[in-house]
């Protein structure tokens, strides 16, 4: 039960740059329903973190990724309004990269979308979503330069 829950749930979620765009998806269920994000779920028991964000990013968009380098760790708690957690999420948030799939909606997603970088402010994305994806660019782009470094040293 994750409304209400007797203890954290944990959560995934995928960052999902490609060029100068990143993956979203528009939230199907609380919390944050009808609202933009990056594509996730919950761990179910006995999946590794890594086998369960896979498979929630098929799930919402319908694309095979292979799973990457830890972005983020994070709570997130959201009180009702008589005070009690009505959610509390540990979410793990991995740098993704697409291997595979067509983008398609898909059953826990009202949508699912490459978005221009530049755009993502119209999305009104929370907070902590824009800074995991600008923190997940850094670390691309670090990953990128020692790449090529490292190319160009063995030659």
């Amino acid at each position: 039960m994750r409304e209400f829950p007797a203890q954290p749930v944990v959560g995934v979620g995928a960052v999902v740059v490609d060029g100068d765009r990143v993956l979203l998806v528009k939230r199907g269920h609380p919390p944050l329903k009808g609202e933009w994000s990056l594509p996730g779920g919950t761990v179910e028991l006995g999946e590794t973190l890594e086998a369960a964000l896979a498979r929630e990013v098929f799930e919402e968009t319908g694309l095979e990724v292979s799973v990457g380098p830890l972005v983020e760790v994070f709570d997130r708690v959201d009180r009702a309004p008589d005070g009690r957690i009505q959610y509390h999420f540990v979410v793990v948030d991995y740098a993704c990269s697409v291997r595979g799939g067509f983008i398609a909606r898909g059953s826990d997603a009202e949508d699912a979308r490459w978005v221009p970088i530049r755009e993502l402010p119209a999305y009104r994305l929370t907070a902590k979503a824009s800074e995991v994806i600008e923190k997940a660019r850094r670390l691309s782009a670090a990953v990128s330069t020692r790449s090529t470094r490292a190319r160009r040293a063995r030659r």
